[in-house]
């Protein structure tokens, strides 16, 4: 399309785009995950997040690895998306920092307690809990970050850039 005599960079679809980054917020994060339990960086079994589904000794099966790790695939769709929703033309990372802090606060001191998910914050362990939280961090930081860069990255669409090209 032109408009002004310029090419016009095609627009993202923006649920699509947020669909996109979950999945491979909880490929890359999810495996990251496994690899802390892995080296007994944290107690808690990549699939958490289903604690409340399925046994704990099933979780920490090669069964269980992959349930879990399609679980936090699935948990960071739904993220993306609600990030897309409220925060999409946030800039900068510390949205997304702040929104890795909120599903942290979220999971360890409200939901993961009452459901079983977690155990209370003050029978964890502090490894568990400082790797979770900065996973949960850096997690959050991918997802509002992509997200963010690839709708207020206006660098790309600045008519000036296209002119010296």
């Amino acid at each position: 399309m032109l408009r002004n005599g310029m090419e016009e960079k095609p627009r993202t679809n923006k649920w699509k785009f947020a669909v996109y980054i979950g999945f491979f917020a909880g490929i890359i994060w999810g495996g990251v995950t496994m690899i802390g339990n892995y080296f007994h960086l944290t107690l808690l079994p990549p699939g958490f997040l289903i604690e409340p589904f399925f046994l704990h000794n099933y979780l920490m099966t090669a069964h269980g690895y992959i349930m879990g790790w399609l679980a936090y695939i699935v948990a960071s769709i739904v993220a993306a998306l609600l990030y897309t929703a409220f925060f999409a033309k946030a800039k900068g990372p510390w949205y997304g920092i702040g929104y890795g802090l909120f599903w942290w606060c979220v999971i360890f001191l409200l939901i993961g307690p009452v459901s079983g998910m977690t155990s209370w914050i003050g029978a964890m362990d502090w490894n568990s809990l400082i790797t979770e939280l900065c996973l949960f961090v850096v997690w959050g930081m991918f997802i509002g970050y992509s997200i963010s860069f690839e709708f207020t990255d206006e660098r790309i669409r600045d008519p000036r850039e296209s002119k010296a090209k």
